[in-house]
């Protein structure tokens, strides 16, 4: 029996792969796919292993660690523990924290800084400002907005590597690692999986894919790029993908019109303000923050200066789509086209 699975992925990305329950290639290895909802999206494992036990129990574990993540990272519950460092703000304190949490603002603070704070995690008073505004589609108000900006700067985050501990310098600072945590905990998940035994995997959350080894039968996954003003359409790029991951950064589903002007739910960190135009950037990457976080700053920063900040990043390739007056305007890094399948 042939199992055809097209997913698509809500910011983007769409993967797509044909294959027997049983590979011709090696009897040992049987297909699972397992999904469920996490993080506000689907989670979507698909693996290969050689019984339904032990995929069950690779998926179980996974999917814990997903859970244990997201009481690390999110904004959305008081008592994560981001949510509890943000409470120490301005107070002084350098702060004892997890290893992922530390991990995850280090490589904040590198994009940031590649990125002249194009990303930034201190983003979280003015996003928090947006999501408001885009449930009562209204421009937030003026004098909050400015408030919050005052708050937003990565330099404030202090980091200090010996003894894993955070400062966070200013009072009413609030993170925001929407821009790279599932990223990041989709390589976490693909990590969790191969510690089980699992190498052969797609760990899928939203726009964010992380990929282990091959299938079987294939030299690599197979990722669909949706084409920008057709979210749901059919795929306009095609890449190959083993052992890296991919981030796509969109705002096809969410945004606001407020007074006839389409604001994104992506917000640049120096004006306050969700962007304007329509765009699409997908990002390639060894590792999954470094793709969710290049993709959000490229994003902020349009196409010149975006692929300009990754081109010195061997093991990091860029596509960024624009919808312009004349079209489509399309965009890439040289090595972009070493991902692509002819």
């Amino acid at each position: 029996m042939d199992i055809r699975l097209i997913v698509a992925i809500s910011a983007g990305l769409i993967f797509s792969t044909t294959h027997n329950l049983f590979s011709a290639v090696d009897p040992l290895y049987q297909r699972f796919q397992f999904i469920e909802p996490h993080l506000g999206t689907l989670v979507d494992l698909t693996l290969y292993a050689s019984s339904e036990a032990v995929a069950n129990d690779a998926a179980q574990a996974a999917f814990a660690r997903i859970k244990e993540l997201n009481r690390i990272f999110s904004d959305y519950t008081s008592d994560s523990e981001a949510s509890r460092l943000c409470i120490t703000a301005g107070s002084g304190a350098r702060v004892p924290v997890s290893d992922e949490l530390f991990e995850l603002l280090s490589q904040s603070e590198a994009i940031s800084e590649a990125t002249g704070g194009a990303f930034d995690v201190t983003i979280g008073p003015v996003a928090k400002l947006w999501r408001v505004a885009r449930r009562q589609r209204r421009l937030p108000p003026q004098e909050p907005l400015d408030t919050a900006r005052e708050l937003v700067g990565w330099t404030n985050v202090q980091l200090q590597q010996e003894s894993q501990t955070v400062q966070l310098l200013k009072r009413g600072m609030q993170l925001d690692f929407g821009g790279i945590a599932k990223g990041y905990i989709a390589q976490q998940t693909r990590d969790v999986l191969a510690r089980c035994g699992i190498s052969r995997c797609l760990v899928s959350i939203a726009g964010d894919i992380c990929a282990g080894d091959s299938p079987p039968d294939s030299d690599g996954w197979k990722i669909g790029i949706a084409p920008l003003i057709d979210p749901n359409g059919p795929p306009t790029y095609f890449l190959r993908l083993e052992n890296c991951s991919v981030s796509t950064s969109g705002d096809a589903f969410q945004f606001v019109q407020i007074d006839g002007i389409r604001y994104s739910h992506i917000v640049n960190p120096s004006s306050g303000l969700g962007l304007t135009y329509r765009s699409s950037v997908t990002v390639v990457a060894s590792d999954g923050a470094t793709a969710d976080g290049f993709a959000t700053a490229i994003t902020v920063l349009g196409v010149e200066k975006g692929l300009r900040v990754v081109e010195p990043f061997k093991d990091v390739a860029a596509l960024m789509v624009l919808n312009v007056e004349q079209g489509l305007s399309i965009h890439e890094t040289r090595n972009f086209k070493e991902w692509l399948i002819p």
